[in-house]
């Protein structure tokens, strides 16, 4: 058994041994918030009750396979089988405020309906014979209800569900034309993220969807050719992954986030399972199938993420199609093996605005505080506690460990405040800027503007105001520390509280912001008119951004 199996039986156990001890609800199931964690608990502890090893940690072996073995019959019946009915073949999502109500909802049949195959093919022989029966027909009713008979447009975590469903079921059900239908869209799908990128860049849960789905297929085929195909895909994901890989952390910017993606990388047992290279929070946010489903990532990936001796930047192009045209999009990241700092160049709309424009990551300890820094002006959908949904009132700048961002916010916005998310550590504050050590990475934070700071259970939050208000961010590393005679973080903090930062021409809408930094003696250099126009310099010659 490798570590990779270790830790899947780890992830294993551990669901198991919460799933046997929760309270069952009167409608026969564990959670009402998601029809899904029922079945993933279920799956868990079905596989626990049959595993030697992990047995005797169970109170009863037997007990916990008839009681996971209730909870998916449970989640099979209340599928809509009425092949009249618009969701034929779908369950519900939210199951208050009782399962017999809930209506039939579209998604979550496309992850856990492949899932279901793969369950049932693993331990289909272990069932009796109601509840094999059982998936015997769930599984017929969502082949032929076909939610997964859509053409792709967008190459997001929706079409690549169906994707992997039709190749899936088309093998299945010995469907040649979904099968061909399904090996076509495969190779689309490859044409297009290995050549324009994946849209839906840092969205987390949804990339664990693509290779939660594509892996399942790749587990359930024989076939040389199309397991190739597969292959090729999942070894571009998990590179991708390598890119923005920091010990459990997603670097760089996010388009889209749940609470446990930000500011704390919480949505970690894939990677966890792949790298293993950070401590597991007992915490699961999310425990899906990353117990069942690993496909090795490529030796160059796994070096990648793994190896960070050497600094490394990392600037990548994609396109963005959700809004109905082609908008070209630019990241970038600094990662090193302390820290990392970097995001997207430009601003769009995103699906729900759960976006974070840019943020400094450090490694996941498994400690209560959180491992993002960022900060952002609260756009749509923002609300008092929730540190995501950030406006377009943002113009940046990113030169490996400095970061700019100027914040040309109207008068008549209904935030003027810009949050800033810091994690916990220890901290210095002054009249210019705070300063502080979080785990081996110093970070200097100065300001333009009134500023307040604020002690938080998880996190610490600054306040800041000005017209226009202004952060520069560099952070250094232990060992960048010692080479300019740093040990500590009061000699850090006398050393930044000296460094230059100045904005001039200033106005409520913009100014000429000016930053060097100890770290790199190049002046940063962000100009900036009004939203949505600005012009980032260097005084070298070099300009990482592609623009």
């Amino acid at each position: 058994m490798n570590g990779q199996q270790q830790r899947q039986k780890e992830i294993i156990r551990a669901v198991a041994l919460t799933a046997q001890s929760l309270p069952m609800l009167a409608g026969g199931l564990w959670f009402h918030h998601d029809i899904r964690d029922n079945f993933y608990y279920a799956s868990y502890l079905f596989a626990a009750a049959l595993d030697e090893e992990i047995q005797p940690l169970l109170d009863n072996s037997s007990e916990a396979k008839k009681k996971a073995e209730g909870v998916l019959a449970r989640v099979l019946q209340l599928q809509q089988q009425d092949p009249a009915a618009p969701l034929y073949g779908h369950f519900p999502l939210n199951l208050n405020p009782s399962p017999e109500e809930a209506k039939a909802h579209e998604l979550p049949v496309e992850l856990m309906g492949s899932l279901m195959v793969y369950f049932y093919t693993r331990y289909g022989q272990h069932m009796g014979a109601e509840l094999s029966d059982g998936f015997e027909r769930a599984l017929r009713h969502i082949y032929e209800g076909g939610f997964y008979r859509k053409p792709l447009q967008l190459f997001n975590h929706h079409e690549a569900k169906y994707t992997a469903a039709k190749l899936i079921f088309g093998h299945w059900y010995e469907d040649q034309e979904l099968l061909e239908d399904g090996i076509a869209s495969l190779k689309r799908t490859i044409g297009r993220v290995t050549t324009q990128g994946m849209p839906e860049y840092g969205a987390l849960p949804w990339f664990w969807h693509w290779v939660q789905a594509f892996t399942c297929a790749w587990e359930l085929t024989a076939e040389p050719a199309l397991k190739q195909r597969l292959a090729e895909l999942l070894d571009y994901l998990w590179r991708e992954r390598a890119l923005f890989y920091l010990k459990g952390a997603w670097v760089g910017a996010h388009s889209r986030g749940w609470p446990h993606d930000a500011p704390a990388d919480r949505n970690v047992l894939h990677d966890y399972v792949q790298f293993g290279d950070f401590p597991r929070e007992d915490r699961m946010p999310r425990t899906e199938y990353a117990g069942f489903l690993c496909y090795p990532a490529p030796e160059d990936a796994l070096r990648r993420a793994l190896e960070r001796s050497q600094p490394e930047v990392v600037a990548k192009q994609m396109t963005k199609m959700d809004t109905g045209e082609e908008i070209p999009l630019h990241s970038y990241a600094y990662v090193t093996k302390d820290y990392a700092a970097g995001g997207m160049w430009e601003r769009v709309k995103e699906f729900d605005n759960e976006q974070i424009r840019w943020m400094v990551s450090f490694p996941v300890t498994g400690e209560a505080s959180v491992n993002q820094l960022y900060f952002f002006h609260p756009g749509d959908g923002w609300r008092e506690g929730d540190p995501r949904h950030q406006s377009e009132y943002a113009e940046v700048l990113y030169d490996k460990n400095r970061i700019l961002t100027l914040f040309p916010i109207p008068e008549q916005a209904e935030q003027q405040e810009i949050i800033g998310v810091l994690p916990k550590g220890a901290w210095i504050t002054k009249e210019t800027g705070l300063f502080g050590q979080v785990q081996n990475g110093f970070v200097s934070i100065l300001l333009h503007g009134r500023y307040t700071f604020e002690e938080l259970e998880e996190y610490n939050v600054v306040r800041l105001q000005g017209e226009p208000a202004a952060v520069a961010v560099e952070i250094l590393g232990r060992q960048e520390a010692e080479k300019l005679a740093i040990e500590s973080l009061p000699a850090f903090a006398e050393r930044m509280d000296g460094v230059d930062f100045t904005l001039r021409q200033a106005s409520r809408l913009g100014g000429k912001l000016a930053y060097t930094g100890i770290s790199q003696q190049d002046l940063l250099e962000l100009i900036v008119a009004g939203p949505g126009q600005s012009v980032a310099r260097l005084n070298r010659e070099e300009m990482n951004d592609f623009r």
